[in-house]
């Protein structure tokens, strides 16, 4: 038997250097103990993958959980998932789809009315290299449910936020917005070839510049706005990158892929130490990279464009630019891309 302990002991040795090397390189888990109790989140996109993990961090912290879905049979699950896991039965589930500005605003106002306080809201839903679909409004759909459904709910909320402030903001974006351009003539991919992974990066891109000029706003209010790249996780947001199905990836790669790729729960780790970190209380505008804080592209450091589009987002989405409010009487049931 001791010939057999040897060979064990380094194979044993092996996996566990390779689990921490793994939990080094993938960033490790939140590194801040805070807890919420009494603080209401709301997780966007949260009956899956980093959203539901980051929902269950902090309902595991105490606070009183929203997760906003599109498909309610699963959003339900999820929260029922969740309660029994962190015995928080302050976890609920609402529909919100993003790809819908009346969705969107049935959400907002439902959360006004019945919510005391909205402290912490994670703008985390996202799809990614769809094919050419276009949202209910009309939108190209991933910018319409990546940055403009986000853009509407956020500032729909704000009043709340800042009523109940000390609050946060954080807007999932990606590494993917080094290599994204905003078109102001063409937002919506009207005018160009349609290009799924540069209006994926065009996006996440939006959400930059969005978060940079939403701080600039929120100055002296006691709410702040952070971008984050997460990392990459293995979810259900590839789905349409054709990676999943690829033999090469799958074998050839598959060893690098297990290092780099992280697990929804270390995914979602940086989401939650943002949201709670009271080391990071006052922080505003920045972009994180996992927990650190890093600069991002230079296109989204430029203050005129994240002015300019923030400028064209209000008037795509119906709002009153100067207060962040719905403009009055604006018909829904029409296209913002055909009432220009």
């Amino acid at each position: 038997m001791s010939r057999y302990l040897l060979p064990a002991s380094v194979l044993g040795t092996a996996v566990g250097g390779a689990v921490l090397l793994k939990d080094y390189v993938a960033g490790g888990t939140c590194p801040s103990k805070a807890a919420i109790p009494g603080k209401t989140v709301i997780v966007t996109g949260a009956n899956t993958g980093i959203g539901k993990q980051t929902a269950l961090e902090l309902a595991r912290r105490g606070g009183n959980v929203i997760l906003a879905c599109r498909d309610m049979e699963k959003c339900e699950a999820a929260a029922r998932d969740i309660r029994g896991e962190t015995l928080n039965h302050r976890v609920s589930a609402r529909h919100l789809d993003l790809a819908s500005l009346k969705s969107v605003r049935e959400f907002a106002a439902k959360v006004i009315e019945e919510e005391e306080r909205v402290d912490i809201l994670i703008n985390n839903a996202a799809v990614m290299r769809c094919p050419h679909w276009t949202t209910e409004d009309g939108f190209e759909m991933q910018l319409g449910v990546n940055y403009l459904g986000h853009f509407l709910l956020t500032n729909l909320l704000l009043d709340k936020l800042k009523a109940s402030a000390p609050g946060r903001v954080v807007n999932l974006s990606s590494l993917a917005h080094v290599a994204g351009h905003v078109d102001l003539e063409d937002l919506n991919w009207q005018r160009r070839k349609y290009d799924t992974k540069a209006a994926y990066c065009q996006s996440k891109l939006a959400l930059v510049l969005f978060t940079k000029e939403l701080s600039r706003r929120l100055r002296g209010t006691g709410v702040t706005v952070n971008a984050l790249h997460p990392g990459v996780a293995r979810t259900e947001l590839g789905r349409h990158t054709g990676m999943h199905r690829s033999t090469f990836s799958s074998f050839t790669l598959g060893p690098i892929f297990w290092l780099l790729v992280k697990s929804p729960q270390l995914a979602a780790q940086p989401s939650t130490y943002l949201a709670v970190a009271e080391e990071l209380e006052g922080v505003s505008g920045k972009y994180f990279d996992g927990f650190k804080e890093k600069a991002p592209a230079p296109e989204a450091e430029d203050e005129e464009l994240a002015q300019r589009l923030w400028a064209e987002s209000a008037r795509l989405v119906g709002l009153d630019m100067s207060h962040g409010s719905p403009v009055r009487g604006q018909s829904l049931s029409r296209s913002p891309l055909e009432q220009v």
